[in-house]
């Protein structure tokens, strides 16, 4: 186990690529791993037989939902884990676990909460996202039960993101790593030993979530790491609160924008294409996903390196940071763009042998993931703002490519496009993006 005077050393001390590296790969592994399970997940669910098309369609409708859980999520995960390490690089230890602390706190209250809104409203919410008579039963039998192990998802998640944040990534990845290849195991056993359809594979994905829930609890209460899950810090004080909620607001509205364009996109391809258009939306998306989990990756090894730096006031090595980790995202997105043109029908092969569908998605993924490579310097330009506590900032910079220049483009385009104006949408809302965060970027490395 790496002591705590070693960590802060190496992030301190220790080159940046090779920090970036160390810090990266973890979680780009692990993010992998979860994309493989998200990949194969949809590819069990599409090849139910007789009703794969609708399932994944039915599935494509909880997107939305499944975003805004997501956003409460990741978000105070990311404010929790990106707090403690602007403690630790001040040095103060007993700051830093109170924020442990209060970001359990604040996720299980928000996780029960939903738990409970879910059990009254869910399939109100569903039709409101684009539900249809036909795709309404996949998408309550699938959300029912992940809605229910939201109570304990939330926690674990950020106990987990907080291991991280503590200077311990490999073994944060481990825990997530394990937990994917479980719900591999699972989701068939689930879909189709148990004749549980879509329902089966939410309970495997829950299944593996209490595994991360009480795996990452037990390391701060009983193993050995370098801070303590104390049952005084467990509460919600109001000063540590608010320096969690700063920080996450970026990656909240990130995705609760993204919830919120998963909503108007089903709308708009629901006009323009019917149910399958959103299915084919959900095997497109699912195929960009593999590609943008590495970036994920990056942006959280690279999050725990920032912060720590720059509450070191060591700014030249958060900016080389930055650098170092868009330099390699835009090479896995680049290589990503490339087998997308070489071996489109394989990969939407994975999702779907229903032939409309495929059709529909094949020309969706033409269009749709013609921008890949800008999408790094859009993630990666807006994390950094948000590691270095420029709140203000990357909120506005985040809802730029989902909200600000998107919306206004997939409810034009499309009238005059039609489908293919649906795909084009969020690839022209990429470069426009891309070009005012890069501005942005090169105005704060002058200053």
């Amino acid at each position: 186990m790496t002591s705590k005077i070693e960590t802060t050393n190496d992030l301190r001390d220790e080159k940046i690529w090779r920090l970036v590296i160390k810090y990266s790969i973890p979680a780009i592994l692990a993010m992998m791993v979860t994309s493989l399970y998200n990949t194969v997940d949809r590819a069990f669910i599409g090849s139910m037989k007789d009703v794969g098309a609708l399932a994944i369609s039915g599935l494509g409708v909880t997107m939305p939902i499944m975003t805004i859980l997501g956003a409460f999520c990741v978000a105070l995960a990311v404010g929790g884990s990106t707090n403690i390490a602007i403690k630790l690089g001040e040095g103060n230890r007993e700051e830093a676990e109170k924020a442990l602390g209060n970001t359990f706190a604040i996720e299980l209250l928000v996780g029960i909460v939903m738990m409970v809104i879910s059990i009254f409203f869910l399939e109100d919410i569903l039709y409101l996202f684009g539900a249809s008579s036909d795709t309404i039963k996949y998408a309550m039998d699938y959300m029912s039960v992940i809605m229910f192990g939201a109570w304990f998802n939330l926690p674990g998640f950020a106990m987990n993101s907080a291991i991280r944040g503590e200077g311990n990534p490999k073994l944060a990845s481990n825990m997530m790593i394990i937990a994917c290849l479980l719900n591999l195991i699972l989701d068939p056993i689930f879909i189709f030993g148990y004749n549980m359809g879509i329902k089966g594979a939410a309970v495997g994905t829950v299944i593996c979530q209490l595994v991360i829930c009480l795996w990452s609890t037990y390391y701060f209460t009983k193993g050995k790491s370098n801070l303590k899950l104390k049952l005084k810090n467990i509460r919600l004080e109001k000063k540590i609160i608010k320096g969690i909620v700063i920080i996450a607001l970026t990656p909240f509205f990130m995705e609760l924008a993204s919830g919120f364009i998963h909503l108007i996109t089903n709308k708009v391809l629901k006009v323009y294409g019917g149910d399958l258009a959103i299915g084919a939306m959900t095997a497109i998306t699912s195929i960009n996903l593999l590609f943008m989990m590495p970036i994920f990756g990056i942006s959280q090894g690279m999050q725990t390196i920032i912060a720590y730096n720059y509450g070191a006031k060591q700014y030249d090595r958060a900016r080389k940071t930055l650098s170092i980790a868009v330099s390699g995202a835009v090479v896995i997105l680049t290589i990503g763009l490339i087998a997308t043109r070489l071996f489109p029908i394989q990969l939407i092969g994975i999702f779907t042998k229903d032939t409309k569908l495929m059709e529909l998605a094949l020309n969706g993924l033409s269009i749709y993931s013609i921008t890949l490579p800008a999408i790094g310097v859009c993630i990666l330009g807006t994390v950094y703002f948000q590691s270095i506590g420029s709140a203000k900032k990357s909120i506005v910079l985040s809802l730029l490519r989902q909200v600000i220049v998107f919306i206004p483009l997939i409810l034009i385009i499309p009238r005059s496009f039609g489908l293919n104006g649906v795909w084009a949408s969020q690839p022209l809302a990429d470069i426009g993006a891309m070009i005012i965060i890069g501005l942005c970027l090169i105005k704060e490395f002058k200053d």
